[in-house]
């Protein structure tokens, strides 16, 4: 029979404290880079998995997040934008030693609530990636003892890491002011289930007061997050407008790509006689045609700084942490806007 592998033996096969091995695989301490380097191969090698029960018993945590996609919001997790901010979460969370366990609803014949499944799964905290505010489900987790937080919800009790959206807007009008000289605005949102949509929207009728421009159109609400729903949006806006605006703001990249195709099906060119401008920054924004202006939100810094701080919650619950945390945003410019 082959004998059980334990930090003990490995330890005594690498001539090493067994302390040193477990400071290699939980990263803590202070061990030489050749010395855990040496560790990690040999582990890699014998194919040694660590059992975190003992771990688990000690601090009576499971060392398991779970995630939450929100049902009846349409996103999934093939959405670009935020399908990037988990990844970075999930890298920082996993170098913590925590695993990710996602939340459902439904799971087979077994129906239960997000606190339920959680309180089933025995999570020490909870990343809520989006959530719709009319999911009732998600108002029972975010009060209950559980640590959680967000980087899309605002809601009071709920720790929440977003970009800074009027920050964002600001840069937006400062550029057309100053560099592309026009006035005759339209403006695409997301559906107003999303609050950072909707802030976008207060932050687009604030500033066209500011500046003065004129808004030639109601705000458009796409019915979706995603490309179609852009791209019907754009008809929606070219069928009402009296006249065609001179810049067209949209409230996300996903969004603004099927504005981008919808516009050049209507035979309307881009930047020629529209500019369009949208909000993220995804990755294939730069690769359309054309490459899109937008606002560019650092999404590793939004799933580290959410990873951080669900981390801190878990392990310091009495420690008194800010409720929102505003990270800054940059203006990218490219081929879809043109200076008149």
């Amino acid at each position: 029979m082959t004998k059980k592998r334990t930090i003990y033996n490995i330890a005594k096969e690498l001539n090493l404290a067994p302390g040193t091995i477990s400071k290699v695989i939980n990263q803590t301490g202070n061990v030489s880079m050749k010395t855990r380097e040496r560790v990690l191969a040999y582990i890699k090698e014998v194919g040694y998995v660590p059992n975190n029960s003992a771990r688990m018993l000690k601090s009576k945590r499971t060392f398991t997040v779970g995630i939450v996609f929100t049902e009846e919001s349409d996103v999934g997790l093939e959405h670009s934008f935020f399908s990037s901010i988990l990844q970075h979460f999930k890298s920082y969370v996993e170098l913590q030693g925590y695993e990710l366990s996602f939340i459902v609803k439904k799971l087979g014949q077994h129906e239960l609530s997000y606190l339920e499944w959680c309180m089933n799964k025995r999570v020490d905290g909870v990343y809520i990636v989006v959530g719709n505010y009319n999911d009732k489900g998600l108002y029972e987790l975010i009060e209950s003892p559980i640590p959680a937080v967000s980087t899309d919800m605002l809601v009071p009790g709920l720790h929440t890491v977003v970009s800074d959206n009027e920050m964002g807007m600001k840069l937006i009008f400062d550029y057309i002011k100053d560099q592309l000289h026009v006035n005759k605005l339209a403006f695409i949102s997301g559906p107003k289930t999303s609050k950072a949509f909707n802030e976008r929207v207060e932050a687009y009728h604030k500033f066209i007061n500011t500046y003065g421009m004129n808004s030639i159109v109601d705000v458009v609400y796409a019915e979706s997050f995603g490309f179609t729903s852009g791209y019907n949006a754009a008809q929606t806006l070219v069928n009402q407008a009296t006249q065609l605006p001179e810049c067209i703001l949209v409230a996300s990249d996903d969004i603004a790509l099927g504005v981008l195709k919808g516009l050049k099906d209507f035979g309307i060119k881009v930047p020629e006689q529209v500019s369009v401008i949208g909000f993220d920054d995804i990755a294939f924004a730069k690769h359309f045609t054309p490459s899109l202006t937008t606002i560019r939100q650092d999404r590793k810094a939004l799933g580290e700084t959410a990873a951080k701080l669900l981390l801190e919650l878990i392990e310091n619950p009495h420690e008194d942490i800010d409720e929102v945390v505003k990270l800054p945003v940059k203006l990218v410019v490219r081929d879809s806007t043109r200076k008149k």
